[in-house]
């Protein structure tokens, strides 16, 4: 249901655009990207950068509608470049700099200057015309803002940056002066009704549910104008299955006469809370710990509430990490959490929704600002019992001095948001001196820092359930992790110099995580790693010589899910031995890479790699596969089993084989294939003959010569042909869902336009 009246919507040329009664925001939006696409503008529109500030309250909808902008076709097409970037309350204009650098370059900017910085981002935006999001703005500093957007005058004309604040003064200084702000205010009760409709009834109107309608409308009158107010009331009302007794009960709650001045908090959102159950309270309240912007996985908030005993399952009910997940999406369906507009598979908390958890965590959640010798006054509880802070370059020693107070009681020491992951260096004293008194830890993260080592003591940690030393520079870990026998997640990613696991690792009994992508440097696994029958992620199980692990320690390991990497397959000296890994058992790994070394001596026999591989036949429910570096002369049996559901397929620098099996014909559900480095492959025709491709990638084949498809790819989206310097002839015929292409040094291919769709 749209409203009926609406005021008018004026050019913001040349005076202040107010926009009430507007349903949603794609109205305004459709506003705002006339303003940035037309080409009907006076000159004063062609300053580089033109900026648009978006300003009004929190909740109200600003950053809902940029998003709206940046992602319309029509910005797509006009733009060279366009990039999103948070900016929040911890102005750093180096950190705002190489977001945006790299978003537009995928480069590692860490450690860099500002003025390098500010180079390579000329150097970017030289003569383009780039459109910048510059989200959730609050500095106040004429002189800041001024060096910030030095860098942005090099573009193109019409090139413009979109910000959003809630602060009027943010919005002068920023703006240019012949173009006024996007000043948004509260939406009238008929728009707020459409979106509260849509939210809880998937509907227009009430049409279907008259019953509802008349306290419908009265929680969307308690909202007062806000859209985020009525998304989150709505994700309450929707939990409750339209049951008008329940929704009364909701209506009827105490907090709803509750002045918002009273706790800062407003009422439609501290009835929201009240109305969940006391497990999900306590969930969302640890959540306070988390800083505003920060954006996270839903894995790793569920593993950080299974560390404290957050997740308590019933007995022989479901796996923690399930019911985890639950508590996730339950809170993510009422609005607690959103989508990250940048990364989709990542999540983050509105500004008000993250005070509002810190409002109910109280003092049991100390938020560290990061500001050493602070004028700003910080309330720091006496025994907070989770901590998190802003890491930054260099964390000296003073910045940590009031953890000696928290010695009693603090249970999660979590650095986040580190401006130099894998840069950030961490006084000695932290790790060697102050952590090891913290003895009630549950989650301990270094994440990020370029630590070399940790103490003995860290075994004297014997609540410690999270380990993160991911991104660390760490060469081995104490003896003393395997007395840890609490612990349920390590996480060792990208730590790229550790040779080598405890020994006596199998003692962690209680382990259901060990994440070691990334460490490219590990020799192998300890021994007996089969004892640790808890484990569900086992990101790689590298086969070692001598003393390590073998591929049969894999068997005892049923709970195995998600992805499973088995690397080193070389050492496996017995072929039957890799029977005995039961991967055909293994139901809940979805993603399979199975990996030999790529540089075994020529001379080794590789007649046996195709007997390891025969043993290692997944289930058939697996989505994803990789073969790399593998010697035989042939593919298995197995690979082309009808009964495969098998969507993504990877076979790279299988250098000894001469031919591809027939994947058309036996795996119908195949959507993805990589095809790299198959040095021997002369001749590709019809093994895809009967797949639904939707992207094919063919990258360094040196000797390919022939391709001969008897088919047609009315799926095809993507195609990738890289190095392929003796492939003659022309591409397939018909490739009328081709949206992108890209074919590199593949000089001898004859390309005509014909075979690409006329769009």
């Amino acid at each position: 249901m749209r409203p009926s009246k609406r005021r008018e919507i004026r050019s913001p040329l040349t005076s202040l655009v107010t926009i009430d009664h507007i349903y949603g925001r794609e109205e305004v939006a459709e506003v705002v990207l006339q303003l940035l696409v037309s080409e009907k503008h006076s000159d004063a529109w062609n300053k580089v950068p033109n900026v648009i500030p978006i300003v009004g309250m929190g909740g109200i909808g600003k950053t809902t509608l940029a998003q709206l902008v940046y992602n319309d076709k029509k910005v797509e097409s006009f733009f060279d470049l366009k990039v999103w970037a948070c900016v929040s309350e911890d102005f750093d204009i180096a950190a705002v700099t190489k977001t945006i650098l790299q978003s537009l370059t995928s480069e590692n900017c860490d450690g860099k200057a500002l003025n390098l910085l500010q180079e390579k981002l000329k150097e970017k935006l030289l003569g383009k015309r780039f459109l910048v999001i510059l989200d959730d703005v609050w500095n106040e500093n004429y002189n800041d803002w001024t060096l910030l957007r030095a860098p942005f005058e090099v573009g193109a004309s019409r090139s413009s940056i979109i910000v959003t604040t809630r602060n009027q003064k943010v919005s002068s200084l920023m703006r240019n002066k012949e173009v006024e702000p996007v000043q948004l205010e509260l939406l009238s009760n008929e728009a707020c009704l459409s979106i509260f409709t849509q939210h809880v009834l998937e509907a227009r109107d009430f049409s279907a549910h008259p019953n509802l309608k008349e306290i419908g409308e009265e929680f969307v009158r308690r909202c007062k104008g806000l859209p985020l107010a009525v998304k989150t009331i709505a994700g309450v009302l929707r939990i409750e299955d339209e049951d008008i007794n329940e929704w009364k009960k909701v209506l009827k709650n105490k907090i709803w006469d509750i002045p918002v001045e009273a706790g800062g908090i407003p009422s439609s959102r501290m009835v929201s809370y009240d109305n969940l159950p006391s497990h999900l309270k306590r969930c969302f309240a640890y959540c306070s710990i988390l800083p505003k912007d920060y954006e996270f996985e839903e894995k790793e908030v569920v593993l950080l509430w299974m560390a404290e005993c957050l997740i308590q399952p019933l007995q022989d009910e479901e796996e923690m990490e399930d019911l985890g997940s639950k508590y996730f999406r339950n809170l993510l369906s009422r609005s607690f959490f959103q989508k990250s507009r940048i990364n989709e598979s990542k999540f983050v908390m509105h500004d008000l929704i993250n005070d509002l958890a810190q409002s109910v965590a109280g003092d049991t959640c100390y938020r560290m600002e990061d500001r050493i010798g602070s004028s700003q006054n910080e309330d720091i509880p006496i025994k907070p019992r989770h901590s998190s802070y802003l890491g930054s370059q260099y964390d000296v020693t003073k910045k940590f001095e009031v953890f000696s107070k928290f010695t009693s009681s603090l249970r999660t020491f979590l650095p986040l948001m580190l401006r130099y992951p894998g840069g950030s260096y961490l006084a000695h004293h932290v790790h060697f001196e102050l952590v090891p008194t913290l003895d009630r830890l549950r989650v301990l993260s270094f994440n990020g820092y370029c630590i070399t080592e940790l103490p003995n003591s860290i075994g004297d940690l014997k609540h410690l359930r999270y380990l993160n030393l991911s991104h660390t520079l760490i060469r081995l870990l104490p003896e003393s992790v395997a007395t840890l026998y609490n612990l349920q997640t390590l996480l060792l990613k990208y730590c790229n110099r550790l040779k080598k696991l405890p020994s006596m690792l199998r003692n962690l009994v209680n382990l259901r995580h060990l994440n070691i992508e990334g460490a490219e440097s590990l020799e192998g696994m300890p021994m007996q790693i089969g004892k640790l029958t808890c484990l569900q992620t086992l990101s790689n199980l590298v086969m070692g010589k001598d003393n390590c692990s073998g591929i049969k320690e894999l068997g005892p390991l049923k709970h195995l899910r998600e992805t499973l990497c088995i690397s080193r397959l070389e050492n496996v000296i017995e072929s039957k031995d890799a029977k005995y890994a039961k991967l055909i058992e293994k139901t809940k790994i979805d993603v399979l890479s199975l990996e030999w070394s790529r540089d075994i001596e020529e001379s080794k026999d590789t007649t046996s790699e195709l007997e390891v591989l025969n043993e290692l036949r997944p289930h058939n429910a697996l989505t994803k596969l990789c073969i790399i570096n593998y010697g035989g002369t042939k593919f298995p049996n197995w690979l082309t089993s009808p009964s495969f559901q098998m969507v993504s397929l990877t076979l790279e620098n299988c250098y000894k084989c001469t031919s591809l099996p027939p994947l058309g014909e036996y795996l119908p559900s195949l959507k993805n294939l990589w095809i790299k480095g198959m040095a021997n492959l002369k001749s590709v025709g019809s093994e895809f003959c009967g797949c639904n491709l939707e992207t094919l990638h063919f990258h360094d084949m040196e000797e390919w010569e022939n391709w001969s498809p008897s088919e047609e790819f009315p799926n095809l989206c993507q195609l990738s042909l890289r190095k392929c310097p003796k492939l003659l002839g022309k591409l397939p015929n018909n490739l009328h869902l081709l949206k992108e292409v890209e074919i590199i040094d593949c000089v001898q291919l004859v390309v005509s336009l014909s075979c690409f769709p006329n769009k």
